[in-house]
């Protein structure tokens, strides 16, 4: 998507010029529909990148489908899109990639401007079709990174060799993966400044996450854990000293270190799927290439409802929507063994 005579517009759609004047406004020019380069970049900055990039590599895929079958991506009919949900179900596309297709040609007529975005129903009912076709011949849902037990965080820590400064910046992230239940966006952002330990653990800042799109910034607060492996003060005052000694006490908390040890640059956001999937490989944990970084945040939520931490409170301390159905889906998990109808029935 690009900013165009004062409007968000699809990509290759430049050139609708600036709209009708409304009544009453006769004065306008053409300098009262003009941005200047800056703004265009500072209204694209506040879509996110991950979502900017995804949109992108949608639209660019449904225009050229249209082009190459004769139709009309802007503005599209509800027969288009039916017809380009069923091209991607006959590619046997994820259903949750098709949900995003879906979405992004909907969010592209209105940031065109066009009131009459496409009808879905078509669409969707092609869709509902396809997840009930794939669940008969036996295709699992959208798979689901498992979460970080306590156990397999203290497994996956002891995997970390903590004579190096690999092994104590993983063993820090690891710890505030779970703690935070954080997002690995937020933990690779995290600055030395945004943490500081006070008499009950830790206050750790989060400038901005997904659903901050204002970045108001809100502090969470990590109390003293009790095992000295995965005590978040231990493990974030051990990383502390690394960087002090290497005069680095300042900048980016995570950094990449090279098979030398020497530190280089914030540490990337793939980087800790990477990281998470090979310490529970290299800990034997049970479905270890299943993990992501993804595990931690799922792990913290799985962890604090087991323990009897109310759903509104775990909501709140993930900077998760109060009516997320993420949360939920991790309480269900753990419900379904601790309420379930056949314990204690004899079997």
């Amino acid at each position: 998507m690009v900013i165009y005579d004062g409007h968000i517009v699809p990509a290759g759609q430049q050139g609708l010029g600036a709209p009708p004047a409304p009544a009453g406004s006769a004065e306008h020019t053409a300098a009262d529909y003009t941005l200047s380069d800056s703004a265009r970049t500072r209204i694209a900055d506040g879509v996110p990148a991950n979502t900017r990039r995804a949109y992108e590599r949608q639209w660019a895929a449904f225009t050229l489908w249209c082009t190459d079958h004769g139709r009309l991506p802007l503005p599209a009919t509800g027969h288009t899109l039916a017809e380009y949900v069923e091209t991607l179900c006959a590619a046997d596309q994820a259903p949750a990639s098709i949900e995003q297709a879906i979405a992004c040609v909907r969010t592209m007529h209105r940031l065109a401007g066009h009131t009459n975005q496409p009808p879905t129903d078509a669409a969707r009912l092609a869709l509902r079709a396809y997840k009930r076709a794939r669940a008969e011949a036996g295709a699992r849902g959208q798979r689901e990174a498992p979460p970080v037990s306590i156990d397999t965080l203290r497994a996956m820590i002891s995997a970390c060799d903590l004579r190096t400064r690999i092994g104590i910046r993983d063993r820090l992230l690891l710890v505030l993966g779970l703690a935070l239940m954080g997002r690995r966006s937020e933990l690779v952002a995290l600055t030395c400044d945004d943490i500081r330990e006070v008499s009950d653990g830790l206050e750790v800042t989060i400038r901005t996450s997904k659903t901050d799109k204002d970045s108001r910034g809100e502090t969470i607060a990590i109390p003293r854990g009790s095992h000295p492996l995965t005590d978040p003060v231990a493990a974030w005052s051990d990383w502390i000293a690394v960087l002090t000694n290497a005069e680095e006490a300042s900048g980016k908390l995570l950094r990449r270190i090279d098979r030398h040890g020497n530190l280089g640059p914030r540490l990337g956001a793939d980087a800790v799927n990477v990281i998470v999937r090979d310490l529970a490989i290299r800990a034997a944990v049970p479905g270890a290439e299943t993990f992501t970084a993804h595990s931690l945040r799922a792990g913290g939520a799985t962890v604090a409802y087991a323990a009897g931490v109310p759903v509104s409170v775990i909501a709140k301390h993930g900077r998760w929507a109060p009516t997320s159905p993420v949360v939920l889906r991790y309480i269900r998990a753990v419900d379904r063994w601790r309420d379930n109808a056949m314990r204690n029935v004899g079997l």
